[in-house]
């Protein structure tokens, strides 16, 4: 995949705009941006860091979600759902750097 220079602003405005879509699609209740981009600390080869909560969990949602965020930023992304029970370190991570849209 070719790095596609975003700004941290430009991914959050991407993101405002494909959510509508995510709802429908995937259930999704809240979506925001974690790590480097939202840190505003990001470099060429770093990838985005998607959060999302759903109300309709399966197996394979996290898999299509990232396949699909990759396509539309042209972009590697890391994609985690938050949820109650998780590797305590990342949720509060997550919890200290998200922003959500």
């Amino acid at each position: 995949m070719n790095y596609n220079a975003l700004s941290r602003e430009e991914v959050i405005i991407k993101l405002k705009q494909i959510k509508p879509i995510l709802e429908k699609q995937y259930g999704i209740t809240k979506i925001g941006i974690f790590g480097s981009f939202a840190r505003n600390d990001f470099t060429e080869h770093s990838d985005i860091d998607i959060v999302f909560e759903t109300e309709n969990p399966h197996g394979f949602l996290t898999v299509h979600l990232k396949d699909e965020l990759e396509q539309y930023f042209n972009k590697h992304v890391d994609v985690v759902r938050y949820r109650e029970k998780m590797n305590p370190y990342l949720k509060d991570r997550i919890n200290s750097e998200a922003i959500y849209v």
